[in-house]
């Protein structure tokens, strides 16, 4: 297990070997979780939760250093708040690794099965997808998500997280080893890069000499463009999170208002935050102002169009850039549009294909939405707050792929792993 010292040393280390090293550690382990029986990695888990929680002490302290060191960076709000932990948000941590060893083990399962007319039994097998890389910004309860959802999987896991949040970062990784050895497990199953070097980065966008399968990016857009761009492997892309809520003109008021409030205002500086509010013109006058008056009652700052600041004159106007911002803060962009076919329009243009959410008491709007939004979640009626894995009942997710390929929308142990087929024969041969 690495300490603090050992830390400050690897900073000294040649980047090329440490990384190669990681990854030969992590292709062995990897080869002894993919036979690994669900009771040794579920007891795993719980002994890692275990540990986080009798760590807290340690973990706040080093969060302490690197909250800190934050603001004297002059780091944004939202990505302060990203990184604080407290003893409630550590609790959640552990809630989630005893979530997630819950959770039914996907590996060995069958997908599918049929029989050929030869009499072939033919069956698809969910398996581990090996050696996953995982870099993360400001976020270090990702840390432990990850770590899990990996295990549970099947799959070691080489962490990088963000520099603003290494020590936090450090200490969850020694409760997770804590667990592992704790269970009899590889403690190589779960690596973190213990150095701030971004040639590290770089050299697991190479794919570690072979041994790193997968990357799953997850932060800022210039972090997820730099893994797309470079990496040589496979990638789940994680982009930013240009949520948006059309309020259609059937919309019932008091969801309205509740909905927007939540969505936009009960933690601004997550990929689910709502961005920019949509209103079909049609009810503009009566249902806008109420909802504006709520927003800024929370101190959330208006940004919109001409019709927008005419009925909000405390708005300001909107440009652009507005549109395709991802604020993270208590800041919303609101455009009055002309009914539903507009709203999808404009959603289509500027957003993310991360979270939608339409507001309407209309069923047939609701389908029509959900049906030409080609984004990873789609809602009706619910807070875009929900577009997360443990809402979702995954336990944690290690991020929200906005891609189409495989894993999309939250990635949790299913989309962790691949599938093989197993056929089943009794001495057939091929005519």
């Amino acid at each position: 297990m690495l300490n603090t010292s050992e830390v400050a040393n690897a900073d000294n280390t040649d980047v090329r070997d440490l990384m190669a090293t990681i990854g030969k550690k992590a292709r062995a382990a990897a080869r002894v979780l993919a036979i690994a029986p669900t009771s040794q990695k579920n007891k795993g888990l719980e002994a890692m939760a275990a540990a986080v929680r009798a760590a807290t002490p340690d973990i706040l302290k080093a969060n302490a250093v690197d909250l800190e060191t934050m603001k004297a960076n002059g780091q944004l709000a939202s990505f302060i708040d990203r990184g604080t932990l407290n003893e409630e948000r550590i609790e959640a941590i552990a809630c989630a690794l005893e979530d997630i060893a819950k959770l039914d083990d996907p590996v060995g399962s069958t997908i599918a099965e049929w029989k050929r007319p030869n009499g072939l039994d033919i069956s698809r097998v969910r398996t581990p997808l090996g050696v996953i890389g995982v870099i993360y910004e400001s976020r270090p309860n990702v840390t432990a998500d990850a770590g899990a959802l990996c295990l549970k999987a099947g799959n070691a896991v080489v962490l990088r997280g963000g520099s603003d949040t290494i020590n936090s970062n450090l200490a969850i990784y020694k409760a997770l080893q804590a667990g592992l050895a704790d269970a009899g497990l590889p403690v190589d199953a779960i690596q973190i890069v213990p150095v701030k070097d971004r040639a590290a980065v770089g050299e697991m966008l190479k794919g570690l000499d072979g041994n790193l399968d997968v990357i799953i990016p997850r932060g800022g857009k210039s972090l997820v463009a730099r893994v797309q761009d470079e990496a040589r492997v496979p990638v789940f892309a994680h982009l930013e999170g240009l949520v948006h809520i059309f309020i259609d003109k059937k919309a019932d008021l008091d969801k309205a208002i509740d909905i927007v409030v939540n969505s936009k205002m009960r933690r601004t500086g997550i990929c689910g935050a709502a961005e920019t509010l949509l209103v079909d013109e049609a009810v503009a006058a009566t249902i806008l102002p109420p909802i504006l008056a709520a927003l800024q009652e929370k101190r959330c700052q208006i940004r919109g169009d001409e019709e927008v600041m005419m009925l909000c004159p405390t708005a300001s106007e909107a440009t652009e850039d507005d549109w395709s911002t991802e604020y993270l803060d208590a800041i919303i962009s609101v455009k009055i549009v002309g009914g539903l076919e507009e709203a999808i329009e404009h959603i289509g243009t500027y957003g993310s294909n991360h979270t939608d959410c339409i507001i309407t008491e209309d069923q047939i709007a609701a389908r029509k939405f959900f049906a030409q939004v080609d984004s990873a979640i789609v809602l009706h009626n619910a807070s875009t707050q929900f577009a997360d894995g443990g809402e979702f009942g995954m336990g944690a997710e290690i991020g929200i792929a906005t891609g189409r390929m495989h894993a999309r929308g939250p990635v949790g142990v299913e989309q962790l792993t691949s599938f093989k087929y197993v056929v089943r024969g009794n001495g057939q041969t091929r005519p």
